[in-house]
């Protein structure tokens, strides 16, 4: 399904029944991607929407600034068409940042916060990470991700967008503010592997800041918690989906 928001055709998808919990992908990659292996258990207790953001997925990208607080404000406004006054929010990678900005931008509309591998800081980051978008280019993409956008949009020149539009977003990254993170006073799950591109101890530094969060370190890769298409044989997503599923639910 498609929704104009914010002059942007926004595709989503509505999985279940139950209390409202937003799925925000990874970046560079779609809903299906970062999801798939969860989004049947999850779907099972949540009405689950999936959303695919600027330039991911289905959704075209148009002639106007990428990141992650317009994103934010795209989700919203979302919400507000479907008419959804509060829900859960689950963010990965980039969606978990984009998730904090609701968090910050549009308070009203979150209950719970899922934080997996988000990132607040630069310094978050593994040494050296933001030193490889210098000269990055589309064959060091994942070639699981290029074929998961390919199917949503079988078009060769919209992914080359979506990197690029990726790669400059993160070159731009800024801090989020201390204080708004400490703002963000509803219940969170900070979630993280041990071997990722994001720091654990950024992860705990996440958990300290935000007033009601527990944290959840697993011995992960990059997205492997999920079995999201960088790590599609993972034996976590289950276990993992049951603990999402607990912490929603208290």
């Amino acid at each position: 399904m498609y929704a104009p928001v914010n002059g942007l055709n926004l595709y989503y998808e509505i999985h279940g029944s139950g209390k409202p919990l937003v799925l925000l992908h990874g970046g560079g990659s779609t809903f299906g991607s970062s999801f798939g292996r969860i989004l049947p258990e999850l779907s099972k207790t949540h009405r689950v929407i999936g959303i695919e953001l600027q330039a991911h997925g289905h959704t075209r990208d148009i002639d106007r600034p990428l990141s992650f607080g317009q994103d934010a404000d795209d989700v919203a406004a979302l919400l507000d068409q479907l008419a959804i006054e509060k829900a859960d929010v689950l963010g990965f990678s980039n969606g978990g940042t984009t998730a904090l900005q609701i968090a910050i931008r549009h308070p009203r509309l979150v209950n719970k916060l899922v934080l997996a591998a988000a990132t607040y800081r630069r310094d978050g980051m593994q040494p050296g990470f933001f030193d490889g978008f210098e000269g990055a280019t589309l064959e060091m993409m994942p070639e699981a991700l290029q074929q998961a956008y390919l199917k949503a949009n079988p078009d060769p020149k919209g992914l080359q967008r979506m990197f690029d539009r990726d790669v400059a977003r993160m070159k731009d990254f800024e801090d989020i503010p201390d204080a708004a993170i400490r703002a963000i006073d509803v219940p969170a799950l900070v979630i993280n592997g041990d071997t990722e591109v994001v720091r654990a101890e950024h992860a705990l530094a996440l958990s300290r800041l935000l007033p009601y969060a527990r944290l959840l370190i697993l011995p992960a890769v990059h997205g492997e918690y999920f079995g999201a298409a960088e790590a599609p044989d993972s034996h976590l997503p289950a276990m993992v989906a049951t603990m999402i599923d607990a912490f929603l639910r208290d």
